[in-house]
C-alpha cells in the first residue's frame, strides 16, 4: 500500500458496477468526501420511483447519506451538489427534494438537463462533495 492509498478511503456499495467500471461509491481524502453520481437503483438492481423524479431524487439522497456516513461525514457536511435530470420541465420536483434535504445546509448547487442516463427509467443522477469539520 502506498502513502496515497493510505490517505484515500474508499467506500463501496458492493455493486458489480464499481468493480467492472473502476469506481467507488465515495472517496474520502483528508477531510474531503466525493460521492459518485447516484441514481435511484437499489442493491438488487431495481429502479425506485420509476416515472417520478421527486421519489428518485429522495432515494438518491438516502443512498448518498449512507455513503457519506460510511466515509465519516453527513449531509450537513455537503458543500456542493450536482444534479443531472433527463427532463428539465420537471426540475421543480427534483429541486423540492433537494430543498427538503438541504433546507438549513444550503450547499452550492447545479442542476442541468442531460440527454440520457444509463437506463431510460432513470430520471435523476446526483453527486455531492463534502468537507468534514
Amino acid at each position: 500500500m502506498t502513502d496515497a492509498d493510505a490517505a484515500r478511503r474508499r467506500v463501496s456499495s458492493g455493486t458489480e458496477w464499481e468493480q467492472r467500471y473502476g469506481y467507488s461509491r465515495a472517496i474520502r481524502v483528508g477531510n474531503a468526501v466525493y460521492v459518485a453520481g447516484t441514481t435511484a437503483v437499489d442493491a438488487a438492481g431495481n429502479v425506485i420511483g420509476e416515472g417520478d423524479p421527486y421519489r428518485q431524487a429522495r432515494y438518491a439522497y438516502e443512498k448518498i447519506a449512507t455513503a457519506l456516513g460510511e466515509a465519516g461525514a453527513s449531509l450537513a457536511d455537503v458543500v456542493r451538489v450536482r444534479t443531472f435530470v433527463t427532463d428539465i420541465t420537471r426540475w421543480t420536483d427534483v429541486a423540492r427534494a433537494q430543498g427538503e434535504v438541504f433546507d438549513a445546509i444550503r450547499p452550492a448547487a447545479t442542476l442541468v438537463q442531460v440527454a440520457a442516463l444509463v437506463d431510460p427509467r432513470l430520471l435523476v443522477e446526483i453527486e455531492v462533495d463534502a468537507v468534514v469539520g
